[in-house]
């Protein structure tokens, strides 16, 4: 909208104008969630780093009617809040005869320090953060810098494994148990080979397809893991700026497969998914997950001159017999040009054998996930360990996407699980205010009942910025959690990678 409104002639100071109060009106309309701006009362005080902006704040007091007050270290009423709870914890202390100790520098040596600074490239883990060090010198005591660190996704970054090798880390679990499959070898696989971009739907059916396609010979090329440069990979190709991260993330893994040289690329629609519970009153995929890869084909122009077909046909994915018949007609009869380019088509016996073993591994999948989170439940009660229940998508799962903060809350000595481990474990008092027909939110509502059950548990919802199913979907949690006292978090995601915002 700001190029647009470039466009249209807008002045630099009617588009910045425009952009602070925007972040009023999300503030107030979308995070907080007022009806009216004059809820927020009548004596208001603003504080934090984006109130050091008079625009934003003009924006507040214009939306509002109030005459805000903002201290003159409002960017830093975090700190200064922090040293009060210091205060009243060394008074505390003191009181009950416990030993005080600060590790507070003297005036003298706070003066003296000469601080250096620096950035550096993480190596330790694949996420490579650029860091910031901050240099205080050594402490006299240990003999050991007194560094600063930030910009770390996890506890490497800061120089020190810390608690977090030994709390588990669901996310962690599901994306080997999802992605650590072994390929047949090239000599092995006599039909050739198909590709399956790591995208989307992929993040929940990729056992299924592995193995249906392993059963019949074929080598399964898997797209290589997301990063920032599979995204620049397909950003010409991208129909629209206002579609969901993992979608556009699809563009780059379907031009990574195009590199890899792969017979056929594999991304079927499905308008369902199969059905989880019984209560809920359908079980539908939302519709980028159901129908995107139809935007992939039409815009990606290398699909029409590369020699791998890329194939998504619409199938009836949560019904075994029916997709026995359809997987044989789309992909032996309609494209064998593509799928039996080595070897002839395999017998309509065989598919259906394939499409059994791979329900079953399915099944298998799904079963070792929900056994991970009663297993972590346990552990939890066993060493008096506090959880979260980091719950979103299945495609949430990709470190990209969910830019480290598994291993952000990992760090900080808590289990992390998904909405999927333990969703089974939760029964709905229905009908809720929503309308529950997708498979997705589902999960999502049951986790959220399971998280009221316990006080071992919270739980932190993921929202992908552009999901206009979650509009829905975060209050209907907000108010399962909220009815038994639990406090709900949502964490909004996009390309966007700042763990000190979130």
């Amino acid at each position: 909208r700001v190029k647009q409104a470039q466009k249209e002639g807008a002045t630099v100071g009617d588009i910045a104008a425009g952009l602070a109060i925007s972040v009023i009106k999300n503030a107030l309309f979308k995070v907080i969630k007022i009806r009216d701006p004059h809820e927020v009362g009548e004596k208001v005080i603003v504080q934090g780093g984006t109130f050091l902006n008079d625009a934003v704040l003009r924006a507040f007091e214009q939306l509002s009617g109030v005459n805000a007050v903002r201290p003159d270290i409002a960017g830093n009423m975090g700190a200064y809040g922090a040293a009060l709870l210091a205060r009243d914890r060394a008074a505390a202390a003191a009181r009950a005869g416990e030993p005080v100790a600060s590790t507070l520098l003297s005036l003298e040596k706070i003066e003296a320090l000469a601080p250096t600074h620096k950035t550096v490239r993480c190596k330790a883990c694949s996420n490579h953060c650029l860091l910031t060090v901050n240099d205080f010198g050594k402490d006299e005591k240990t003999g050991k810098h007194r560094r600063f660190i930030t910009g770390n996704r996890c506890e490497k970054g800061a120089g020190a494994l810390g608690e977090s090798s030994n709390v588990p880390n669901l996310f962690e679990y599901k994306s080997h148990r999802l992605f650590d499959y072994e390929p047949l070898a090239a000599d092995a696989a006599p039909r050739g080979t198909v590709g399956i971009p790591r995208a989307l739907n992929m993040y929940e059916n990729y056992p299924f397809w592995f193995t249906f396609f392993t059963k019949l010979g074929y080598r399964v090329v898997l797209s290589d893991a997301s990063s920032k440069k599979t995204y620049e990979a397909g950003i010409e190709s991208m129909p629209s700026e206002s579609v969901c991260y993992p979608a556009k993330l699809s563009h780059g893994h379907v031009m990574n497969l195009l590199g890899k040289g792969v017979d056929f690329i594999w991304m079927p629609c499905a308008k369902w998914e199969r059905q989880e519970d019984e209560g809920a009153g359908n079980h539908f995929n939302c519709p980028i997950v159901a129908s995107y890869s139809e935007a992939l084909r039409l815009n990606i122009d290398e699909l029409r001159t590369s020699d791998a077909k890329f194939l998504n046909p619409w199938l009836p994915y949560d019904q075994k017999e029916k997709l026995k018949e359809r997987l044989f007609v789309e992909l032996f009869e309609n494209f064998s040009d593509a799928t039996c380019r080595h070897a002839g088509a395999p017998t309509r016996a065989e598919v259906a054998c394939a499409v059994d073993a791979a329900w079953a591994e399915d099944e298998a999948f799904k079963d070792d996930i929900r056994a991970k989170g009663e297993e972590t439940l346990r552990w939890m009660e066993e060493t008096g360990t506090h959880g979260i229940v980091l719950a979103g998508r299945p495609y949430h799962n990709d470190p990209e996407i969910n830019h480290a903060i598994p291993e952000l809350l990992t760090s900080f000595g808590l289990a992390v699980l998904t909405e999927d481990s333990i969703a089974h474990l939760g029964t709905l008092e229905r009908p809720i205010r929503v309308v529950d027909q997708w498979m997705y939110h589902t999960r999502l509502y049951a986790a959220a009942k399971v998280a009221t059950q316990r006080d071992d548990l919270d739980l932190i919802q993921l929202n992908s910025f552009g999901c206009g199913l979650d509009a829905l979907t975060t209050d209907q949690v907000q108010e399962i959690l909220e009815a038994s006292g639990k406090v709900y978090t949502v964490l909004k995601i996009d390309e966007v990678s700042n763990l000190g915002a979130a």
